[in-house]
C-alpha cells in the first residue's frame, strides 16, 4: 500500500509568524511540506503545541513521509508498555495520533472514512489498554475468583460496547468516547463476589483516559449510555442490560443501538449480546411511530439548547443546531429504525453507507440521500477543524470574526465564500430532513362535502384502535383525509360502513396512523379497498402489518416469478432462530404478497387470469420452501427420512397452476423409504410412521391458525383411497394402486398433478411414472361415460346455489374441468391449464371446435366472476351485497355494462355450455357393440 502523505490542499497561516517559527522546529522539510506546518502552526494554537512536543518524534519516525506506517508502529510500542505506565504512554500516543491524523486531514491526504476510522481504531486501543491494565491488578489481588491473566485477553468476560460516532467508526476530532460495559454472567461461579471488582475495574478504566494530568488526557469517556444510568453501576451483567430493554427501552435507545458494536473484551459475548437485543431494536413491522418519537427528541435538544429562531453563523451548533450533523444522522436512524426489520441489509452502522443502501432499496430518494450525503461529509470537516483550533469539545462555529477567520484559513477558504457555503448547506439540510420528521399539514384539510352518518364517526372515539391520546392526535390530522378519500367512493357511506369495521377491529392504532401519516398515498389506496371490497379491509383490520410491503419499494414493480419467491422465502426463513418462528416469518411473508395480488387486481394492474397463477405460484413458492424447514424439525427428533426422502404433489387447481385468493390446497405426499425400514434418530420411527406423521407436520405447519394467522388449508382427499388411506404413500404402493385400483376420476384428476417439492431424483421418477400412466392414452367412451355417471352424482348431491355459483352445477367450472381432463386423458398428453384440454379434446376427434370454444369461453367468463368474488368475500357472490366498488370491478374484469347484462350472459354461458356437454356425452359416451373402445 502507498503510505507516502500526499497533499492535495493546504491550510495558510492565520498568523504567519507564529507559522514561521513552529515551521523552524522542522527544517529541511521539502515540497508542499512546509507549507502545511506553516499554515497548520500558525492557525491552530492546539496543533502549534503539539508539533512543538512531537517534533523529534516527527523527525525520528518519518511520520511526515510515512504517517500509516509511523502510527502503526506507536500502537505496536504501546503493546509493550508496563501496566503502570498506560495512563502515561497512552497520552503521549494520544498526541502523535491526534497530530498526524489532522496533518492528513488538512492535507487531503486522507479522507473522511479514514480520518474518522483511525480515531476510532485509536480508541478501541486505548480502551482495551486500559480496561486489561484495570482488570489485571484485579487479578493480582485475588478480587476476581476463577480468573487469571490468561483471561485479559477476554477482559475477564467483560465486554465494552463502542456507540454512537465510536460504534459506527466516525468519531470525530476531539470527541468524547460513549461506551457501555457490560459483563457476562455466565464466566463466574459467584457473579456476586466478581461484580465489586468489576465495577472499579470500569471506573479504573474510564479515570485512566479521561483523567487529565500533566500529559493531557486520552479520551473524555462517557458511560452515561447503559442502561438507567441514575440507579445502575458503571458496569452492568448481560442479562440484566437484555431485561431492561426488552421491558423499559426507549426509542431512542433502539436508534442508539443501531451504531452499537462489541469494540473491547468478550467479543463473542458482546456479539451474542447484540444479537439477542435484535428484537428489540428492529421491530418485525415498519415502525413509522418512531418519526414522532425522533421529532420529540429533536424538540427537546432545541428546547435544551435554545436552537429555535432563523439561523444565525456565529455561535451555530454544527452538530446539534439547525441543519446540523444530528439531523442527517437521525434522518438515516430513523429511517434505517422504521424498515430494518423488514430488511436486514439496511443495518449499515456508518451514517453515509447507510444513506446510499436506503436510497439503493428505495426507501428514500437517490436525490435526498446523495444531498445529505455530501452534506454530512462537508459538516464533519467543518466540525473537525472547528476542534482542531483548541482541541475544545466543542460543535459551534466561531462567535468572533477572528475566529471565523481562523477556521477558514485552516480550511484554507475565503472566509466570506465558506460562511456562505456553510449557511446554504444548514439550511437544506434543514429542509430536507424537517420535511421527513415535521411535514407541514398546512392546517386541517376542508372537510368533504358530503355528510357522513354523525353517529358511525363519533363512535370511533370509542375503538381500541384510539385509546391512547397519542393515536388520537395523529388520528385527528389524518381524519380529513380519510373522509375524503371515502367521500370519493362510489358509494360513500358503504365505504364508511366498511371503513368503521376496518377501524374497530384494528387492536391499536399508532402504529398504522404513523405510517399512514408518513405514506399519504396509502390512505387512497386504503379508501379504494374499503370502497370496493369490505371484506378485505376487515382482514386488513387483523392484519394491518401488510401495508409494510406498500412501502417496501417494490410493491407495484412487475411480479418476479417462482424462483424468486422461493428464493426469498428461503431467506426470509433462514434468518430465524427458532422454528415457530419460521412459520410465522412464512405467514408475515405469504401475507404481504397475496396482498399484493389483491391489491394488484383490485387496480386493473393485473388481470383475473394473471392474479389466479400469481396466487398459484406463491402457493407453490410456500409449500417448496416450508417442506425442507419442516423435514429438519421433524429430523431433529426423529433422524433423517428414511431412503430417499418423499415429494409433495399439487394437485386440483395448484397442479393446474390457477388459485384464487381463498383457494385451498389439494396435497398428497409420496415417500420412497427405498428399503430402510426405520429412521435413525434419537427416537427412530418406522419408515410409515415417519412419512405421515411427518405429512401431518406439513399440515399443521401451512394451515394451522396462529398470532399471525393460517397460510392455507389443504385438502388431502386426492390421495390414494382418499380419507381411509394413509396420509402418505409410499412410492411402490401409489405405482400399484394407480396401475391397478385407481377410478378413472383419479386417472382424470392425474392430468392436473405436479411436484411441487422434495427431492428432486424422487421428483423426476414420481412424474416419469404419471407421465407414462397417461401417455398410454384413452378411448374416449369409456372416459366419457365415466365422466357422465359422476357428473350425474354430483348432480344429485348438489346443483348450483345460485347464477352466480361458477363453482358446481350444469355447465359450471366443475363440469368443464371434467371434459379438459378428460381431453387430456384420452390425448396421453396431460396439461395443467383447461384450455390445454379442451384443446386436446378437440384434437383427438372427439369435441368439435365450437364445442371447444364455447367451453373455454364459458370457463373464462366464470374465472373472472369467481376470481372477483373470491376476493371479495368468502361466500357465493352476491352482487347485491358486494356494494357499488365490488359491482364495478365486477364489471370491469368480465366487460359487461351492467349486472342485469352480466346475469342474463351467464345464464346463457352456462346453458350453451351445458347443452355442449350434454352433446358430448350423448354422442361419445353412448355403449358401443363393436370394438370401438380399445383403446387407440
Amino acid at each position: 500500500m502507498d503510505d507516502a502523505l500526499k497533499i492535495s490542499r493546504l491550510p495558510r497561516p492565520f498568523d504567519p509568524d507564529r507559522g514561521a517559527e513552529v515551521l523552524a522546529l522542522l527544517p529541511g522539510l521539502e515540497g508542499d511540506l512546509p507549507a502545511l506546518i506553516a499554515g497548520t502552526g500558525g492557525t491552530s494554537p492546539y496543533l502549534a503545541g503539539l508539533i512543538a512536543r512531537e517534533a523529534d518524534w516527527l523527525r525520528s519516525s518519518g511520520a511526515l513521509e510515512t504517517p500509516q506506517a509511523a502510527l502503526a508502529a506507536e500502537a505496536a510500542r504501546l503493546s509493550d508498555i508496563a501496566p503502570d505506565q498506560i495512563p502515561t504512554e497512552l497520552r503521549r500516543a494520544k498526541r502523535r495520533f491526534a497530530l498526524m491524523i489532522a496533518l492528513c486531514d488538512l492535507s487531503g491526504a486522507w479522507p473522511l472514512e479514514k480520518v474518522t476510522g483511525a480515531l476510532t481504531d485509536f480508541g478501541d486501543l486505548a480502551a482495551g489498554l486500559a480496561l486489561r491494565a484495570a482488570l489485571a491488578a484485579e487479578i493480582r489481588r485475588k478480587k476476581l475468583p476463577g480468573m487469571s491473566e490468561d483471561d485479559l485477553e477476554t477482559c475477564c468476560g467483560m465486554v465494552l460496547l463502542a456507540m454512537g460516532k465510536m460504534g459506527a467508526h466516525e468519531l470525530n476530532y476531539s470527541s468524547d468516547i460513549d461506551l457501555i460495559a457490560l459483563y457476562d454472567e455466565r464466566r463466574y461461579e459467584d457473579v456476586q463476589e466478581a461484580r465489586p471488582a468489576l465495577i472499579r475495574a470500569t471506573r479504573k478504566m474510564a479515570a485512566t483516559l479521561s483523567d487529565i494530568t500533566a500529559e493531557g488526557y486520552v479520551f473524555r469517556t462517557d458511560l452515561r449510555l447503559r442502561p438507567d444510568p441514575s440507579v445502575t453501576p458503571v458496569c452492568v451483567g448481560m442479562a440484566a442490560a437484555e431485561r431492561y430493554y426488552e421491558s423499559l427501552g426507549r426509542t431512542w435507545e433502539r436508534a442508539a443501538y443501531i451504531k452499537a458494536r462489541a469494540a473491547v473484551g468478550d467479543l463473542a459475548a458482546g456479539a451474542e449480546f447484540l444479537d439477542d437485543l435484535r428484537p428489540f431494536v428492529w421491530r418485525r413491522h415498519l415502525d413509522y411511530a418512531a418519526i414522532q418519537d425522533a421529532h420529540a427528541v429533536r424538540l427537546a435538544i432545541r428546547e435544551n439548547k435554545g436552537f429555535f429562531g432563523p439561523l444565525s453563523l456565529p455561535g451555530h451548533d454544527m452538530k446539534l443546531g439547525r441543519g446540523g450533523i444530528r439531523e442527517i444522522e437521525f434522518f438515516a436512524q430513523f429511517h434505517q429504525l422504521i424498515a430494518g426489520g423488514r430488511d436486514p441489509s439496511l443495518r449499515i452502522r456508518p451514517t453515509v453507507p447507510a444513506l446510499k443502501r436506503l436510497a439503493e432499496q428505495g426507501w428514500v430518494p437517490t436525490e435526498t440521500a446523495q444531498i445529505l450525503s455530501r452534506h454530512y461529509r462537508a459538516h464533519r470537516e467543518v466540525e473537525h477543524r472547528i476542534q482542531m483550533l483548541n482541541d475544545a469539545q466543542t460543535h459551534s462555529l466561531p462567535a468572533g470574526p477572528e475566529g471565523l477567520g481562523r477556521l477558514a484559513a485552516l480550511m484554507g477558504r475565503d472566509e466570506a465564500e465558506l460562511a456562505a457555503d456553510i449557511k446554504a448547506r444548514l439550511e437544506e439540510v434543514h429542509d430536507v430532513t424537517e420535511a421527513f420528521f415535521a411535514p407541514e399539514n398546512g392546517g386541517a384539510e376542508p372537510a368533504p362535502h358530503l355528510e357522513f352518518d354523525e353517529e358511525i364517526v363519533a363512535r370511533w372515539r370509542s375503538y381500541p384502535a384510539l385509546s391512547s391520546g397519542r393515536a388520537r392526535e395523529i388520528f385527528a390530522r389524518l381524519r380529513p383525509q380519510l373522509l375524503d378519500a371515502l367521500a370519493r367512493a362510489a358509494r360513500p357511506e358503504e365505504a364508511l360502513s366498511a371503513f368503521d369495521g376496518f377501524l374497530r377491529g384494528l387492536p391499536a392504532g399508532v402504529q398504522l396512523f404513523a405510517l399512514f401519516e408518513a405514506n399519504p398515498h396509502l390512505i387512497d389506496l386504503l379508501g379504494d379497498i374499503v370502497g370496493t371490497a369490505p371484506d378485505l379491509a376487515l382482514y386488513l383490520s387483523r392484519n394491518s402489518g401488510v401495508f409494510d410491503a406498500v412501502i417496501g419499494g417494490r410493491f407495484f414493480s412487475d411480479w418476479p416469478g417462482l424462483e424468486s419467491l422461493r428464493e426469498e422465502l428461503r431467506g426470509v426463513i433462514a434468518q430465524e432462530d427458532d422454528y415457530e418462528a419460521r412459520l410465522d416469518a412464512a405467514r408475515r411473508w405469504q401475507k404481504e404478497w397475496h396482498f399484493r395480488i389483491g391489491v394488484h387486481h383490485l387496480r386493473g394492474l393485473v388481470p383475473p387470469q394473471e392474479a389466479g397463477r400469481e396466487y398459484a405460484e406463491l402457493a407453490e413458492a410456500v409449500v417448496s420452501a416450508l417442506w425442507p424447514t419442516v423435514q429438519a424439525e421433524f429430523a431433529a427428533r426423529h433422524g433423517l427420512p428414511p431412503g430417499r426422502g418423499a415429494v409433495v404433489m399439487g394437485m386440483g387447481s395448484i397442479g393446474a397452476g390457477r388459485l384464487n385468493a381463498r383457494s385451498d390446497l389439494d396435497l398428497i405426499v409420496i415417500y420412497d423409504p427405498a428399503d430402510q425400514e426405520t429412521s435413525d434418530g434419537a427416537r427412530p420411527l418406522p419408515a410409515r410412521t415417519y412419512y405421515a406423521r411427518l405429512t401431518q407436520a406439513l399440515v399443521t405447519a401451512l394451515s394451522a391458525p396462529t398470532a399471525e394467522g393460517r397460510l392455507y388449508e389443504v385438502d388431502m382427499r386426492l390421495r390414494p383411497s382418499g380419507n381411509q388411506g394413509p396420509v402418505a404413500t409410499s412410492l411402490p404402493a401409489y405405482r400399484d394402486y394407480q396401475e391397478n385400483h385407481a377410478w378413472t376420476w383419479e386417472h382424470l384428476a392425474l392430468t392436473r398433478a405436479r411436484v411441487i417439492a422434495g427431492p428432486e431424483d424422487l421428483a423426476a421418477d414420481v412424474m416419469a411414472f404419471r407421465d407414462g400412466l397417461l401417455k398410454r392414452g384413452r378411448a374416449p367412451g369409456p372416459v366419457l361415460r365415466d365422466v357422465a355417471e359422476m357428473r350425474a352424482r354430483i348432480a344429485a348431491a348438489r346443483g348450483p346455489s345460485s347464477v352466480w355459483d361458477v363453482k358446481v352445477g350444469p355447465g359450471r367450472n366443475q363440469e368443464i374441468e371434467l371434459m379438459a381432463q378428460s381431453g387430456g386423458l384420452v390425448a396421453g398428453n396431460p396439461e395443467g391449464w383447461v384450455g390445454d384440454g379442451l384443446r386436446l379434446a378437440q384434437e383427438s376427434g372427439w369435441m368439435t371446435p365450437a364445442e371447444r370454444d364455447t367451453l373455454t369461453e364459458t370457463y373464462r367468463l366464470l374465472w373472472s366472476v369467481g376470481q372477483v368474488g373470491k376476493l371479495l368475500s368468502d361466500r357465493t357472490l352476491d352482487p347485491g351485497g358486494i356494494g357499488e366498488g365490488g359491482r364495478t370491478l365486477l364489471l370491469r374484469d368480465t366487460g359487461a355494462e351492467s349486472i342485469a347484462a352480466l346475469s342474463e350472459r351467464l345464464e346463457a354461458a352456462t346453458r350453451a355450455a351445458a347443452e355442449a356437454i350434454d352433446t358430448i356425452l350423448a354422442r361419445e359416451a353412448a355403449p358401443e357393440e363393436s370394438a370401438g373402445d380399445a383403446a387407440p
